[in-house]
């Protein structure tokens, strides 16, 4: 009975730690590049960041390893800032753009690269656990329309619905 009950919470606690399909974390990743300030251009909807504008996404080192992120945006409705504080860590190998991340205990969700500006960390495509997660960062509040068309070209390709795109207010 013990064993099930660890089996059954190991799986729910992994559960949102897979990616799509369609998905392939970018290889030769490299976090002290990807750590500082980076802008929302773009995103899916989801209930955590409904209505907010202005949101940006801050990552430096944890100390003992691994990364905080300090997330951030207005509320129109409440006319404040929001902000949430999370940690990452990598689920492989440090190299890969794929980490767990959790704003709640215990509970970690996919937090996968799977586009970079390499040359310069300018931009970065990111996906969650399914193809209903979905975010451009970008170290500007704008980006250029060849970064943005990219994005949704990549994403429809990957089976993201980019119909459902929120462009962010910056």
């Amino acid at each position: 009975m013990k064993i099930s009950l660890i089996i059954i919470a190991t799986l729910l606690l992994n559960g949102c730690l897979g990616m799509p399909k369609s998905v392939t974390p970018v290889d030769q990743f490299e976090l002290d590049r990807y750590l500082g300030k980076w802008y929302e251009i773009a995103r899916l909807d989801h209930s955590f960041e409904r209505g907010l504008s202005q949101v940006t996404a801050e990552y430096s080192l944890r100390e003992g390893g691994g990364v905080t992120l300090v997330n951030r945006g207005f509320s129109e409705a409440n006319s404040k800032w929001q902000e949430a504080e999370g940690r990452a860590y990598f689920v492989s190998d440090s190299d890969e753009g794929y980490l767990k991340v959790s704003f709640f205990g215990p509970f970690y969700g996919s937090y996968v690269v799977f586009d970079l500006d390499k040359q310069g960390y300018q931009y970065s495509f990111v996906s969650g656990p399914d193809s209903s997660y979905l975010w451009l960062l970008s170290r500007t509040p704008q980006v250029k329309p060849e970064v943005m068309q990219r994005f949704v070209r990549m994403s429809q390709e990957r089976g993201f619905n980019t119909d459902e795109l929120i462009w962010v207010e910056q």
